[in-house]
């Protein structure tokens, strides 16, 4: 089945499916049927880590999909404990062990942790691999503005997308307008806030007029915003429902009152207190 999710430029040059399935505590042994189960739906963007434990089963969903490589994105991120530039390419190279992948399409600092100071480090590790031809884009996730600040101070660069949590209670203004000035495309991991969102009478309210569900809806929000998102399933049905929001809109009220619901909520980790 082709892929029925449009594509966003990068600002090195690649491109990035706007929609894509994350695997986030997703169990190993259930990710390659759930990844493959994705593919068959029409999805080609796979997000992993070292943290979730599943990246064999990522890669071997990966290496079954029948049409080219070219046409998936497979995205993983370093761990906290491998900050630093040697310990990054190590890293790097476990990870594509397990993977079984002969290139990745992006590679992330999974946190900043600022407190351990070698963000930077790991940063100049990412472009090593990437003039090596090894990643073909390199970013970050869940980096500030300071942070991404410094990277550009000291190296000259920034990430072409930022991965951070991003959901109607949660719509980080100030970070999305810094990545606008300095082409970084934000990707929103949780889109749904951990399912709390769901439940929202105003997005409830949404949904039953359109005829979709809460999860449709926010997720067509995040793609109204220029907003690209990763949301996890775990049945064949969500997984196809989640892809199936490319057919309608919302109409400016209702993103509006969307937009509205902005409370400064995490449901994750704060990026200044991890590491």
């Amino acid at each position: 089945m082709d892929s029925s999710v449009p594509r966003t430029p990068l600002a090195d040059g690649h491109s990035i499916d706007v929609l894509g399935y994350g695997v986030y505590k997703v169990p190993p042994e259930d990710t390659e049927d759930l990844c493959s189960t994705a593919l068959e739906a029409g999805y080609r963007l796979l997000d992993t880590a070292a943290l979730y434990g599943n990246e064999a089963g990522v890669g071997a969903a990966a290496r079954s999909y029948t049409g080219e490589r070219e046409d998936l994105f497979i995205t993983s991120k370093v761990w906290n404990d491998d900050h630093g530039y040697d310990a990054t390419l190590r890293a790097f190279d476990a990870g594509m062990e397990r993977l079984g992948l002969e290139y990745l399409d992006l590679y992330l600092i999974h946190w900043p942790c600022p407190s351990r100071d070698l963000y930077v480090e790991s940063w100049r590790a990412l472009e090593r691999l990437r003039a090596d031809g090894r990643v073909r884009s390199i970013g970050v996730s869940n980096f500030q503005q300071d942070h991404l600040e410094r990277l550009l101070a000291e190296t000259g660069a920034v990430p072409v997308l930022n991965q951070v949590e991003l959901h109607p209670y949660l719509q980080q203004h100030a970070l999305r307008s810094f990545h606008a000035q300095h082409g970084i495309v934000t990707q929103a991991w949780s889109p749904l806030g951990r399912g709390n969102v769901l439940t929202d009478p105003v997005i409830a309210g949404i949904a039953a007029h359109l005829g979709r569900t809460p999860a449709q809806v926010i997720l067509r929000w995040h793609l109204q915003h220029g907003i690209l998102t990763i949301p996890k399933a775990s049945s064949r049905e969500r997984i196809s429902s989640n892809l199936d929001i490319f057919g309608f809109r919302l109409d400016d009220d209702q993103v509006a009152e969307i937009d509205a619901l902005e409370r400064d909520q995490r449901f994750g980790s704060h990026p200044d207190r991890v590491g």
